[in-house]
């Protein structure tokens, strides 16, 4: 078992790298925030399809599960609108380290959803993240309205992350994923219908557009969606949501080899980012100290 659980937590990393590349990709990708994610979305939603069919999972859920199928949906497209929107109006980086703030989000979350007591180094854990934060807010005061954006869709973040924490213990990744994803579009849809957006313009995209669309829907989404519920099973959302702060360092050294000098940042900047890491690292090692010591008292 517990190498299953080191083989979850190493998954859980390289999907988490692959999100941060995600950002990377809504820089690179010309459209707006919001047709990006419909793309993403809609593209996603066939290629997990596809997988289904190949493995002939049956698709019929209880009309409850489809309820919550489709509120999880949509709160992860209006996480996703919100996260590209702040890449477009400050930069990768700044946006990433915000995202960080997850963490403390579903500190206060979890213990009223999963209705457990609060761990007291969850909050303490969570508080640090948010003093990385305020360092990179100091520094950074250019960026106000990205770092409200990502503010936003870190607080999303978490609310899905707890609601599929809940979701894997019954239902397959690839049903779960099909279900949220095709909500998430159908949501954006009737937006689009609804605002006048659709037009001839909406559906020609470059090569280069559609490349990092196709791109992003397969690898950074179908792929990293399906596998992100799968760890869940024997990850708590609180080690996932925490583990998902590695993404801003993933994401701002690729940002920074790929998209050059419009992300380097200042040193704060990069201090801030440095305590964020510590965080990570010191839950992993205190979680598994304080699991070791539980069999031993048991046996007492």
């Amino acid at each position: 078992m517990l190498n299953d659980k080191l083989r979850n937590y190493l998954h859980l990393h390289l999907i988490v790298f692959i999100w941060g590349f995600t950002a990377v990709l809504g820089a690179l990708i010309t459209i707006d925030a919001i047709p990006l994610v419909w793309y993403r979305m809609l593209l996603a939603t066939f290629f997990v399809w596809t997988y289904i069919a190949y493995k002939k999972f049956p698709l019929r859920v209880p009309k409850k599960a489809l309820l919550t199928f489709i509120v999880a949906g949509i709160v992860i497209a209006l996480h996703w609108i919100t996260f590209f929107k702040a890449i477009k109006v400050s930069n990768v980086s700044v946006t990433l380290a915000t995202i960080s703030t997850g963490a403390f989000f579903t500190a206060i979350l979890e213990p009223i959803i999963y209705k457990r007591k609060m761990i007291w180094y969850e909050i303490v854990f969570g508080l640090i993240v948010i003093g990385g934060l305020y360092i990179i807010f100091n520094v950074e005061t250019q960026y106000v309205l990205g770092i409200g954006l990502a503010l936003v869709s870190a607080l999303l973040s978490a609310t899905f992350s707890l609601i599929n924490g809940k979701l894997a213990k019954h239902y397959k990744p690839s049903i779960i994923s099909f279900y949220e994803l095709g909500s998430g579009v159908a949501f954006i849809t009737l937006y689009l219908l609804f605002t006048g957006s659709f037009s001839a313009e909406f559906f020609i995209l470059s090569a280069s557009d559609w490349l990092y669309l196709l791109l992003l829907a397969s690898v950074c989404t179908a792929y990293a969606f399906i596998g992100s519920v799968k760890v869940m099973k024997l990850i708590s959302p609180y080690t996932v949501m925490l583990t998902i702060n590695m993404e801003p360092i993933y994401g701002i050294i690729l940002a920074f080899i790929i998209l050059g000098s419009s992300e380097k940042m200042s040193e704060g900047f990069y201090i801030g980012a440095l305590i964020i890491l510590a965080t990570v690292l010191a839950n992993g090692i205190l979680k598994n100290s304080l699991k070791r010591k539980v069999p031993i008292e048991q046996a007492k």
